[in-house]
């Protein structure tokens, strides 16, 4: 009787043990069309703000749990959305030109999950964002709910090369300094 109860939890115990250990990993691909990307730039004197459309992206889970994923953001895409449509053109050229994202020869920037720490819908997110070429390392908290991720990461554009009216590498700008950090607000679709 006792081998048969000894017997008996060793089953169980296998059984559970491999249910863990062949846990899928479900990718999910991020529906481009329906998720957005918001960008906001500071400046002493006030904001600019506008869209950014993603390229492709997936996230993977286990269950319910974000495990990683990445996505490709079309910098060519850039788009400003707080002006009149000629200063509007306007300051998206200069967002493209080189003194910014240099997107003649760095058409996409990407975003790649390197771990992920879940508390429930609520994510610890690390990552290696790439813009102009540029790997640096980027935490920020995400949320998953309904098929919908979130995230508001804010990025230091520096560490990218872009420096253009930073008061951190220019004297004298006074009203013209541009903030150092700008705003992805990110809203993925799967």
């Amino acid at each position: 009787m006792k081998t048969k109860k000894i017997l008996t939890l060793g089953l169980v115990a296998i059984i559970a043990f491999t249910s863990f250990a062949f846990t899928s990993v479900l990718i999910k691909d991020i529906k481009i069309k329906e998720s957005t990307i918001k960008w906001k730039g500071y400046k002493v004197t006030g904001e600019h703000y506008g869209t950014i459309k993603l390229k492709q992206g997936a996230l993977s889970f286990e269950g319910e749990k974000l495990t990683g994923g990445s996505f490709i953001m079309d910098m060519t895409s850039i788009k400003t959305e707080d002006m009149d449509p000629e200063y509007n053109a306007k300051l998206d050229g200069h967002l493209k030109n080189d003194d910014f994202f240099g997107v003649k020869n760095h058409p996409t920037s990407s975003l790649k999950i390197t771990s992920v720490k879940s508390k429930g819908m609520f994510n610890k997110v690390n990552a290696d964002l790439t813009i102009k070429g540029i790997t640096k390392p980027i935490s920020f908290d995400m949320s998953i709910k309904d098929n919908t991720a979130t995230a508001v990461l804010k990025i230091d554009r520096t560490k990218y090369d872009i420096k253009y009216g930073s008061a951190s590498f220019f004297d004298g700008l006074k009203d013209k300094a541009i903030k150092d950090e700008f705003d992805l607000d990110v809203t993925l679709k799967f």
